[in-house]
């Protein structure tokens, strides 16, 4: 982003248009450097939250992060990034690459995505089969239409957001008796036989991002100190060692790639209050390995074992929450009442446990729903059972998905730097970051 070229507000004096220029981070996106991946680079005066905040912008448009070199030095803040869309193809439309820019180069200034006109139900609880049908048939009941949720489970809980609005008007839900009637409804759903004390409801009108609140509603609940369900072959290995003699704690993580990976990684550590002052991430294949250097905001590293052992856990959470178990079912219909709690009531009477869902709306009352089930127990469900399931709600209307193909590929090659200025400037910035690290005796070599 090209400051000098902007028209600057009258009543801005010299001194405050320094500020602004010196606080307005800098953005550049290359094409030409790197033969299968489009880089972005940004650098900007340090704050907390500021890595997050960049990678909410890359992950909010559906891109994987391929790579990544992130570093702090003293008061300054630089990031490359290596992205793709989720077919793994260079970025190339013009109005995307527009809206990266400008979203990074105000994320100083940007505020939390907003939801107007919605009422937020926020819900956690002890999962079970058929518990989201009797969630949506009690909104349905209560004449709340669902235009927007997402739900996710880890190690038996469940963690919800939902936003609802009055059916008839249209207006978000504002009137204290029903919405007392809402939290009572639904707290008395959640709490099913066993789950008395831990299950909670809550009503909002405040802003916030998601996919954020709900790592924070699964961390508040204590999900990653509960013991899993199902253990599979695939659990991600986290490990937390201390550099004393540089004051860091290094956080080296191994992983199955997926959509939003590092943004769950960086939200968990920005919302346990810990800095990430130098980073790197690579993937081969479907494989990811990253290394965090990190501090408290109060700038000491990891002090305790039991410290350790709570981040290691956390992380572990963080990244199993979204991963993506048992088969993915798109709908795409008509919106009518009483939609999800007919489809969710399906999927219980024929013994498929909803995993995750996403759950949206579109401006032409057209439903875009995303389910992720399972048999009863967790395990892959039967394919005939998906296909009665089908039959039932509507072949046409419900498809069987695969994830992006980007997920499916064999390992990558390497990516060759490609000629251009643009990519000559872009692999110079990244060496730039990538010297911090070697310079602080944080990587082996930046070559």
């Amino acid at each position: 982003m090209e400051i000098s070229n902007m028209e600057w507000p009258a009543y801005l004096d010299e001194y405050e248009k320094l500020v602004f220029r010196m606080t307005t981070p800098r953005v550049m996106i290359d094409n030409a450097g790197c033969s299968n991946s489009t880089r972005v680079m940004i650098d900007s005066a340090r704050k907390h939250g500021i890595l997050l905040e960049a990678v909410q912008v890359l992950t909010d448009l559906n891109l994987s992060i391929k790579k990544a070199y992130i570093s702090s030095d003293g008061r300054w803040f630089m990031d490359v990034f290596h992205v793709t869309d989720l077919d793994g193809n260079k970025l190339t439309d013009e109005s995307v690459i527009s809206y990266i820019e400008q979203s990074l180069g105000t994320i100083h200034f940007a505020s939390a995505k907003c939801i107007d006109g919605l009422t937020a139900l926020e819900l956690t609880g002890t999962d079970r089969i058929g518990l989201l049908s009797e969630v949506f048939a009690v909104l349905s009941e209560l004449e709340c239409n669902v235009v927007e949720a997402k739900v996710w489970t880890h190690n038996g809980r469940i963690a919800s957001l939902i936003y609802v609005k009055e059916r008839d008007s249209g207006s978000p839900i504002e009137d204290s008796e029903k919405i007392d009637t809402i939290e009572a409804r639904l707290r008395n759903v959640l709490k099913g036989d066993n789950d008395i004390r831990s299950a909670k409801t809550s009503v909002s009108m405040a802003v916030t991002h998601t996919e954020r609140r709900l790592h924070q509603m699964m961390f508040t609940d204590r999900d990653y100190e509960r013991k899993p369900i199902i253990r599979t072959n695939d659990n991600p290995i986290v490990s937390v060692l201390n550099c004393l003699e540089k004051g860091y704690s290094v956080i080296n993580i191994h992983c199955k790639d997926r959509p939003k990976l590092l943004f769950d990684i960086v939200c968990t550590m920005t919302d346990m209050q810990y800095i990430v002052f130098h980073a790197t991430l690579n993937t081969a294949g479907d494989r990811v390995h990253s290394e965090f250097f990190i501090r408290h905001t109060d700038g000491s590293p990891i002090s305790s074992d039991a410290e350790k052992q709570r981040v290691i856990l956390c992380l572990k959470a963080a990244i199993e929450r979204r991963a993506s178990e048992g088969v993915r079912l798109e709908l795409c219909t008509g919106d009518k009442q009483g939609l999800l709690a007919d489809v969710t009531r399906t999927f219980r009477e024929n013994g498929l446990n909803v995993t995750r869902a996403e759950i949206s709306t579109t401006s032409d009352n057209t439903a875009l729903n995303v389910f992720y089930v399972t048999d009863a127990i967790g395990n892959p469900a039967d394919s005939k059972i998906i296909d009665a399931v089908r039959m039932k709600i509507g072949l046409s209307d419900l498809k069987v998905k695969e994830l992006p193909s980007i997920y499916h590929q064999k390992a990558e090659e390497n990516e060759e730097p490609t000629g251009g200025v643009g990519g000559a400037m872009l692999l110079s910035l990244g060496s730039i970051v990538r010297k911090n690290l070697y310079n602080l005796g944080l990587i082996k070599s930046f070559s």
